[in-house]
């Protein structure tokens, strides 16, 4: 693969998990602009390889790298749930990490109208939709 494209598979990646990022850390959650930076990149760094590696070995299979990530964000996403009496909290945020994941893999196998409009849906429902679940509460 060429380098320019590499550099801006991972630069999208990097804006995509910032824009998400960005809001989470603007409500103070508990996984904000860094984690959703580097889950997105980190996401968009395996599909480069598993892109790189199925062209190169035939063995190899792109679909186990989507899995790893799956599994590997959910496990971080299980870190930031917690229970505080009745009240379950972090659940939005474990949810945008996993999708930013999703997103990453798609900038990372050079799908990147997916990862934009990915990012752009992910953002409508954390600040619009959230305001509106907030409005209706009052």
């Amino acid at each position: 693969m060429e380098y320019n494209a590499v550099i801006v598979r991972l630069f999208l990646a990097l804006l995509c998990g910032a824009v998400v990022g960005l809001e989470r850390e603007l409500h103070d959650k508990a996984a904000g602009l860094r984690t959703h930076i580097l889950v997105c990149l980190g996401a968009c760094l395996f599909g480069i390889l598993g892109q790189s590696l199925t062209s190169h070995h035939t063995e190899a299979d792109i679909l186990r790298v989507a899995q790893g990530i799956l599994i590997g964000v959910g496990f971080l996403g299980a870190g930031v749930i917690f229970k505080e009496g009745d009240t379950i909290r972090g659940l939005t945020t474990a949810a945008g990490m996993w999708v930013i994941g999703a997103v990453g893999l798609a900038i990372g196998t050079g799908n990147y109208y997916l990862g934009i409009v990915g990012t752009l849906f992910v953002f409508i429902t954390l600040s619009i939709v959230g305001r509106v679940e907030r409005w209706k509460k009052k």
